[in-house]
């Protein structure tokens, strides 16, 4: 009785005559609790401003989608006149730096329709270093380190080399005077309580000013920035952590003022796939197209990017006058955006074409779509806004 009331009363010990293993593991379950905390607190602020930027986004490449369609014409009715071409030049540029700042904000968003791909990190890394170096400039020095039998991932190239960039411009700017910044890959084994298997980890580490500590929590939401005015758009470090977490990652920053900052991106480790060489793209194209979009603008731009390829365009603004099209034959390819008002979107759509007609080629374009998520392995999806190059691309993907 008496060993048994000490056991009872044991809890109640106060701090002070507590043993010291029974004082660390309380303060390590504080620690951690404390870290989670935080962690789910910074990831509802961040999904949050998430699906403000998504909805932004969404909408801005519609509208992108109609000056990239207006473009082409333009440039037929320009000719040779040099000024006009010129005009037609600056809408273009600005458009397409339109649309890389609604990639980077759907990138955040993880809203993004991306087509991952497992990639050899020491392949792409090494593919775009000389990017790199003229990113950086004269008075920085890049220094790669990937290791041997590094694991490789599953990501969205094109995302992937856009991060790596962002991060090394970013380290760019922190080292005014010169520097250096070295980019690490490694295989890394993770078990912390929130994460546990195996992950590659990609750092890129300066020399530069460092961050403020008050700063540190603010650095990957979109717009903050430090730089003057018309230095930064504020969408590098947001695009990172969009990547990253879209790629089922994390990414984590350190930094020391004075002694440099340090970005670490974890991806989950994939299996090796075998490599399959790009087929040659057709750009001239044949037969008719049946384009469903429901907005009648982007319908038009979209239909002169066809014609230009050589494509004959029937054009309906639902799923049920597409339905109908299909049924009447004469059809040889769909393309159809994905978000549609009405009781079928673009991927029902899709699949009850798929029914009734198995072999008919079938392409979705989306600006946004969370819906999208579920296409990837059963049809090809478009990007908008898009050009007329891709469109080509991906039409000719379509017949091989």
């Amino acid at each position: 009785m008496v060993m048994f009331g000490w056991h009872l009363g044991w809890g109640r010990l106060p701090a002070s005559r507590m043993p010291i293993p029974m004082k660390r593991s309380i303060r390590e379950a504080q620690q951690n609790m404390e870290k989670v905390q935080r962690q789910l607190a910074e990831s509802q602020k961040l999904d949050a401003l998430g699906q403000l930027t998504g909805g932004v986004a969404h909408d801005f490449n519609n509208l992108l989608m109609i000056i990239a369609g207006g473009l082409h014409t333009l440039k037929k009715i320009a000719g040779d006149d040099a000024k006009g071409l010129r005009a037609v030049q600056a809408i273009e540029t600005a458009s397409q730096r339109g649309a890389a700042l609604t990639r980077q904000l759907l990138s955040f968003a993880r809203r993004q329709n991306v087509n991952p791909q497992t990639v050899d990190l020491m392949d792409r890394i090494c593919s775009i270093r000389e990017v790199l170096d003229t990113g950086l400039g004269s008075s920085v020095e890049l220094h790669l380190e990937v290791d041997e039998g590094v694991w490789p991932v599953t990501v969205a190239p094109a995302e992937f080399e856009t991060a790596l960039v962002n991060l090394v411009i970013n380290a760019r700017d922190a080292m005014p005077k010169g520097g250096s910044v070295k980019v690490r890959a490694n295989n890394a084994h993770i078990d912390d309580g929130i994460r546990k298997g195996d992950y590659v980890a990609i750092a890129v580490r300066d020399t530069g000013v460092g961050i403020p500590p008050d700063l540190i929590a603010k650095v990957f939401e979109p717009f903050f920035t430090t730089k003057p005015v018309g230095k930064g758009t504020g969408l590098g470090l947001s695009q990172v952590h969009g990547f990253a977490h879209q790629a089922g990652g994390t990414v984590a920053v350190t930094s020391e003022l004075g002694q440099g900052t340090s970005f670490t991106i974890h991806l989950p480790r994939s299996e090796p796939v075998a490599k399959v060489a790009e087929a040659e793209v057709n750009s001239i194209g044949s037969g008719t197209v049946l384009l469903v979009e429901d907005n009648p603008d982007v319908a038009t731009a979209s239909i002169g990017l066809l014609e230009q390829l050589g494509y004959s365009v029937l054009w309906v603004s639902d799923a049920e006058a597409a339905l109908k099209a299909i049924d009447r034959n004469g059809i040889d390819f769909v393309v159809s955006d994905i978000v549609m008002p009405g009781i079928m979107d673009g991927l029902g759509l899709a699949r009850s074409i798929k029914q009734r007609r198995p072999g008919l080629p079938i392409l979705l374009a989306t600006g946004y779509s969370e819906a999208a998520q579920g296409a990837r392995s059963d049809f090809p999806i478009l990007r908008k806004p898009y050009q007329i190059h891709e469109l080509s691309r991906a039409l000719s993907g379509l017949s091989r």
